[in-house]
């Protein structure tokens, strides 16, 4: 364990408190140019999304039509859209990860693919910084960052292929008070767009310390981010279920 990743976790809420979270409810919105060009949506979206805090287990409610749920089984990697009135599923897709393969950067995905990304995403999203601690993903302490006249500390992190995530090698940057600023990755499901993602405003729930808003930038060769973000979340409440 290295020194930053101790203080980044307790400065999140502790191993302790984390460990007593079994399950994670979060009202989101989603928004932003990118789902319109996947064919998806031109206007914003809000989801329940419920996850487990071990294994990548996600459901969002509603999802696509009111009448409809999505969930993600990561550890199958399989995707299904169930009956939000009596859990039946109506459709299912296994091998989720693989059905990306030959898309460009303006394919459209269907809703199934769409709750892939999202779910795996959030999945990783809400977890952090925790997910860092777990079995099988590595990490070491690299150069600082100055950003904006902000010294951030960074972390190069590499997680094992069991975890579903947007890329195996991933860099978070932290401020002096132990709190993500911003993390970069290359998203493999989406042609391996490098991306610089912004998280801000935090709130305290559940004794844990949460970004409630996120901005996903493209990434420039030179690692400054894009002047204008393409996907935006927002988190209203984020209660232990």
């Amino acid at each position: 364990m290295n020194d930053l990743l101790e203080h980044v976790i307790s400065a999140h809420g502790g191993r302790e408190r984390w460990s007593q979270i079994g399950c994670l409810q979060v009202e989101a919105t989603l928004h932003g140019s990118f789902w319109a060009v996947r064919g998806f949506s031109d206007k914003p979206f809000r989801e329940s999304v419920t996850i487990g805090t071990r294994h990548e287990l996600i459901r969002f409610s509603p999802w696509a039509k009111p009448e409809h749920d999505f969930m993600l089984r990561a550890d199958d990697d399989v995707v299904e859209l169930r009956a939000a009135a009596d859990d039946n599923v109506l459709e299912t897709q296994s091998g989720i990860r693989s059905t990306y393969e030959g898309y460009d950067l303006t394919s459209p995905w269907n809703p199934l693919q769409v709750g892939y990304f999202i779910g795996y995403a959030m999945w990783n999203y809400l977890t952090t910084p925790f997910l860092l601690d777990y079995p099988g993903v590595s990490s070491r302490e690299g150069e600082a960052w100055l950003e904006n006249g902000a010294v951030w500390r960074r972390l190069h992190v590499e997680f094992p292929s069991s975890i579903a995530t947007h890329s195996a090698k991933q860099t978070f940057y932290f401020g002096d008070d132990g709190l993500l600023r911003r993390l970069d990755y290359n998203v493999d499901v989406n042609v391996g767009v490098a991306v610089a993602h912004y998280v801000s405003d935090y709130k305290a729930f559940e004794g844990i310390q949460v970004p409630t808003r996120r901005r996903v930038h493209r990434r420039n060769a030179d690692n400054s981010a894009s002047e204008n973000w393409s996907i935006g979340i927002d988190i209203d409440n984020v209660v232990a279920v």
